[in-house]
């Protein structure tokens, strides 16, 4: 775990649980490096067509070394991101996806990230709200917090919906959130509501996209986690994150680093 500017932690001396809050990403960030990311989990189904699972492997294996690239320009990147996620799309409605499918699907294969599952009890113990920003399927995030008994109603959920119309997939229930796109200014007024006098909040991500959920540096603490590329990466993830942490690591490892984010119940 990398502390990139010591001073940046100090800010947070003032935080306390009354005016803090957490947006993270999801897939590999509350989820582990190795589970299953919430679009992975349909195309490695046994329930859909194979059709449908041979198009979706030939477009991921186009566009994920480009996500992962930090080489490539934001504006390049954003337009290859928004190819990758329409065209996915696309293949859902192509093959008729049924709602059937996606209620009843397998979701063993995700699983959290070692002591993901304490913290987020910790939080709704503390009421400390939780924001999930994810460019990943929200269907299948809300189930597997539901299977896993960790859908507190202090976590709030934006992400791509899927929408249905005769029994299956038509679209998603709003504009399109990919992995460049994520921005606090999509929360819903519903969610800010939540969310006054609040001004402190901690980031957590995966990618360098990721820090930029938000635009306030002066109220914010960014958490990054890099296990792909470590070597090539960590410069771009140095410059970006107040936090790096390198490898699997757990958020019992941060609760031993940044006190208020140390398991209090």
């Amino acid at each position: 775990m990398i502390i990139t500017n010591k001073d940046n932690l100090q800010k947070i001396n003032n935080w306390n649980d009354e005016n803090i809050f957490i947006m993270t990403d999801f897939d590999r960030t509350i989820t582990a490096s190795d589970s299953e990311v919430s679009w992975g989990i349909l195309p490695n189904s046994n329930i859909v067509p194979d059709e449908y699972t041979q198009d979706r492997e030939i477009i991921h294996n186009f566009y994920r070394p480009i996500e992962i690239d930090e080489t490539i320009d934001s504006e390049t990147k954003n337009k290859y991101m928004i190819e990758w996620w329409t065209k996915h799309l696309k293949l859902l409605i192509k093959y008729k996806i049924s709602k059937s499918m996606v209620d009843n699907v397998d979701l063993t294969a995700m699983h959290f990230r070692d002591g993901v599952k304490e913290f987020l009890e910790d939080m709704y113990k503390r009421n400390i709200p939780i924001v999930i920003m994810s460019a990943g399927i929200g269907n299948f995030i809300k189930q597997f917090l539901i299977n896993n008994n960790a859908d507190y109603d202090n976590i709030y959920i934006v992400s791509n919906f899927l929408s249905f119309e005769n029994g299956v997939i038509s679209g998603f229930s709003k504009d399109i959130i990919h992995s460049l796109n994520k921005n606090e200014k999509l929360i819903p007024d519903k969610i800010k509501n939540k969310l006054i006098n609040r001004p402190n909040k901690f980031i957590f991500g995966d990618t360098t996209a990721d820090s930029k959920m938000t635009n306030d540096n002066e109220h914010s603490l960014k958490i990054g986690f890099l296990e792909e590329k470590i070597d090539e990466n960590l410069k771009a993830y140095e410059s970006v994150f107040d936090v790096v942490c390198i490898g699997p690591t757990s958020f019992s490892d941060l609760g031993d680093k940044i006190e208020i984010l140390r398991r209090k119940s």
